[in-house]
């Protein structure tokens, strides 16, 4: 605070003052006598003391001196315990700070100059120069004496100088000991303070996150984990990994067992073993049956072994839960809470009667229109079991009204609606397989092939000891026809998406090094491989890939759907940084085709979900080239920035930002992929202003933008009922109503808005956005990629592929179950979530609630 004004009004050399100028020698004199007295008489009193201080500090006598530097001492410390403003003792010294410092060179060892220079530490917090890290320097020369008691504003100012002279000493190579000692102080008297973050920090810049584990206590490791998860994010490898590795630790040691295999199942490469030692670490068969839970919704494939539970009963149950058995149940639960068994039609979904003037009355009985309401049926009445076309009871055949919806449709429509079929019944295996069987013996190829496809999407995310799937399905991959073959391969990729399963790599390898094979087959059977075995680096995998690309002839290379097979080998590396480059290195060795199309998609794929800034740069420098036509590989650019950019919140609102720039200056391949972007970067989470950005782009006058930008406003909004979207999307059905490209992708879009009737999401993350689904995210970007091309793909024969995504759909409801895992209502508070990481004291991590008795529907940001 500044010394109060002097009541005359006579301010520090007010500028106004009429009297003549002094000689300049008294000017300087009058100068500080009038701020002397602008002092009150207590500030003076004080100034004066600390003078005398200073001069009886260097007297002879130790005893005067001793005195003296105890008085000084007493002075600042009850004067810097809090900080609003130099403090005054600080201030008055200020002038004498040379001529103690030189005093004390002088001093003789002793701890008189220890004591010295403990004072001296303190006024360099206001005094030293920039960079000299003086305040350091005197700590490390004084006593060793509780650091907490200069108070808080001197702890951290040394936490600063320690960062950069630690820096300093390891360029040097010098010892670091007595810097570590003082660490451990600093880090004592923070975590002692609710000022976890910054000893986490300091530990950080020192490089010894280690000794957080000893100085965390029951009130503050949740706050310190927190902060280090939600830190990790921004840290370069491998630090993030160590920062969440030692939040495990610190999880494990306070038995917050929940926490601790959120994060293991977030540690890769050492994801199993701390799974296992969550499980070991308790007895409670109930808390056992929770991390179930949470096993399943991430979609790890795991065996519950005599490790984990002894008693064959227990075992059986826990694998029954992350096998996810009970997944339809629990969905059917909640949709009958909220009443929305009631099966609907496509024209419940179209709201015809609500679009006024032209293309109301376009409701052409075509093949295109029909394969079109195959989809939206199926993603309306996704897991429901019923619908109205092809579950529909009817009185004249017992293969009822399926089987004249399915003769609706064209040749290879027939298998798209043969397997929308499974996606009605999703994760019903038993009644799914059932329904199914009957179609399995028709003559029609494409009617197999739907059926092996509907197969494996209502296994999809589901397992089971017996594997139906793979028994039934493994009989087709030999045959013939390609299109039977396809549904096959299809339908395992889709069934053991992330299982990682032998036996399949043995059977779709071979499929893949035949040379009989069609290129379509070969595609779908890398497809394949690339769901089961995602994320998991398999050279053996890689090679085969990698063999099949360098084989393909000229005319081969020119086909748009060969774009799938680099797709396929960056899923073996999803997510996995670093692992990639040796894959990416052969890679450039390619026909000069697909060589960058593979290079720049490999390196999304690896760094997807990873945040990694660098990346993004480099690939928004590819972007900011302008090539010549025919060039394909900026489109897979536009989406690895989104890709990478989605890990957290801050980098998807710079990522929007990028891609709106992108739009304006870019070339038209990149200007087709950007509605895609902003669609995997907003999935299921409908922004306004992204909406804004679509709902203009769905207007454009390239074809393919205005494609692209409608399918994008199905996966912003899909799964949430959105009203805006949904009228958007009808005043587009009118508008296109004699496009029939376009009207597809709208319809496509109306249903992915109301997917399941509003109870699904396709958010790959989950557990407050913590988690990432390597299955989930894998399905959708080889959805997108597909759409990158959509007159060759989804609006050509491989609409099919828009089965693919439901690897990412998941309930987004919140059910309790009691001990017997039967739904039982607690009331919970639904609202939205707050960011508290790093915030005094215990902040609401929740506003805006209202309570709900469970199951109940979580939004994207939702928490309760």
């Amino acid at each position: 605070m500044s010394p109060p004004e002097n009541p005359n009004g006579a301010g520090p050399a007010a500028p106004s003052d009429p009297a003549p100028q002094p000689p300049a020698k008294s000017k300087g004199k009058k100068k500080d006598e009038k701020k002397d007295d602008d002092l009150s008489e207590e500030d003076a009193a004080l100034k004066e003391q600390l003078e005398l201080y200073v001069v009886r500090a260097q007297d002879a006598d130790p005893g005067v001196q001793k005195l003296a530097l105890e008085s000084m001492r007493q002075e600042i410390r009850s004067a810097t315990s809090s900080m609003t403003s130099v403090p005054k003792p600080l201030k008055f010294l200020r002038p004498h700070y040379g001529i103690l410092k030189s005093y004390f060179e002088t001093m003789l060892e002793s701890d008189l100059k220890k004591y010295m220079a403990d004072i001296l530490s303190v006024l360099a917090l206001t005094m030293s120069a920039e960079g000299e890290r003086e305040s350091l320097k005197f700590r490390l020369l004084g006593s060793e004496g509780d650091i907490g008691s200069w108070g808080h504003e001197y702890v951290r100012n040394l936490a600063g100088e320690i960062a950069q002279e630690f820096q300093k000493r390891q360029d040097d190579d010098t010892p670091i000991d007595a810097l570590m000692e003082l660490v451990q102080q600093i880090v004592s008297f923070h975590m002692k303070h609710n000022a976890e973050p910054e000893a986490v920090d300091l530990l950080m810049e020192v490089e010894d996150l280690d000794l957080l584990v000893e100085h965390v206590d029951s009130t503050n490791y949740k706050r310190t984990c927190l902060y280090l998860t939600s830190s990790s994010k921004y840290l370069p490898a491998p630090d993030d990994m160590l920062a969440l590795d030692i939040a495990y630790t610190i999880y494990m040691k306070f038995e917050d067992l929940a926490s601790a295999l959120r994060i293991a199942l977030l540690l890769d490469n050492k994801s199993m073993q701390y799974v296992k030692q969550v499980y070991t670490a308790t007895d409670d068969l109930l808390l056992k049956k929770q991390f179930s839970y949470i096993i399943a919704r991430h979609g790890l494939a795991m065996e519950i072994d005599d490790e984990i539970t002894a008693d064959d009963n227990d075992k059986e149950v826990l694998q029954e839960i992350v096998n996810n058995t009970k997944l339809s149940e629990g969905y059917l639960t909640l949709a009958r809470d909220i009443e929305v068994m009631e099966p609907k039609s496509p024209e419940d979904i179209y709201k015809v009667h609500l679009i006024d003037g032209r293309g109301a009355s376009s409701s052409l009985d075509s093949a295109r229109q029909n394969l079109a309401a195959t989809f939206v049926n199926a993603f309306v009445n996704a897991g429901f079991g019923q619908d109205k076309l092809m579950t529909a009871p009817s009185d004249s055949s017992s293969s009822g009204a399926s089987g004249s919806w399915l003769f609706k449709n064209k040749e290879h429509g027939k298998a798209s609606a043969a397997a929308s079929l499974g996606m009605i019944l999703l994760w019903d295996t038993d009644s799914g397989l059932a329904q199914l069987d009957k179609y399995l013996h028709s003559n029609d190829a494409h009617v197999v092939a739907g059926a092996l496809l509907g197969i494996g999407i209502v296994t999809c995310g589901v397992k089971n000891d017996c594997d139906p799937a793979l028994a039934i399905l493994m009989e087709y991959i030999s045959k013939d026809d390609p299109n039977i073959r396809i549904g096959a391969i299809l339908g395992l990729g889709i069934a053991y998406a992330g299982s990682q399963k032998e036996e399949l790599k043995t059977h779709l390898s071979t499929v893949l090094g035949d040379s009989q094979s069609t290129l379509e087959v070969l595609i779908f059977s890398a497809i394949a491989l690339g769901l089961v075995f995602v994320g998991s680096c398999n050279e053996e995998i890689a090679q085969s890939i990698i063999l099949t690309l360098m084989e393909r002839s000229e005319a081969e290379l020119a086909e748009p759907i060969i774009r799938l097979l680099p797709v396929a080998l960056g899923l073996l590396y999803l997510g996995k940084q670093e692992s990639v480059e040796a894959t990416a290195e052969v890679s450039k060795t390619f026909d000069e085709k697909i060589r960058k199309y593979c290079d720049v998609t490999l390196m999304s794929l690896a760094y997807a979900g990873t945040g990694n800034v660098l990346k993004v740069q480099k690939l928004l420098g590819i972007c900011s080239q302008h090539l010549e036509k025919g060039e394909t590989h900026q489109g897979p650019a536009v989406l690895g920035i989104a890709l990478i950019s989605m890990a957290e919140e801050l980098g998807a609102e710079m990522a929007v930002r990028s891609l709106e720039r992108l739009l304006q200056y870019g070339e038209q391949n990149i200007r087709r992929a950007v509605p895609l972007a902003l669609g995997i970067l907003c999935i299921s989470n409908p922004k306004v202003n992204v909406m804004d950005t679509l709902s203009r782009l769905s207007h454009d006058a390239d074809a393919d933008v205005s494609m692209a930008a409608i399918i994008s406003l199905g996966l912003i909004g899909a799964g949430t009922n959105n009203a805006r979207i949904a009228g958007m999307l009808r005043n587009l059905s009118s508008y296109y109503y004699k496009e029939a490209a376009h009207l597809f992708c709208v319809r496509i879009a109306q249903g992915l808005v109301h997917l399941g009737k509003g109870l699904l999401t396709l958010s790959p993350y989950h557990s407050d956005r913590f988690l990432l689904s390597p299955m989930a995210l894998g399905g959708l970007v080889t959805v997108l990629h597909a759409c990158l091309d959509m007159k060759s793909t989804i609006l050509g024969k491989y609409h099919y592929i828009l089965y693919i995504i439901v690897l990412a759909m998941q309930p987004r409801m919140l059910l309790t179950v009691d001990e017997d895992l039967k739904p039982l209502p607690v009331p919970v508070r639904v609202g939205q979530a707050v960011d508290v990481v790093g915030q005094a004291g215990r902040p609401k991590t929740i506003t805006g609630f209202q309570t709900h008795s469970t199951p109940v529907l979580l939004a994207a940001g939702g928490a309760s």
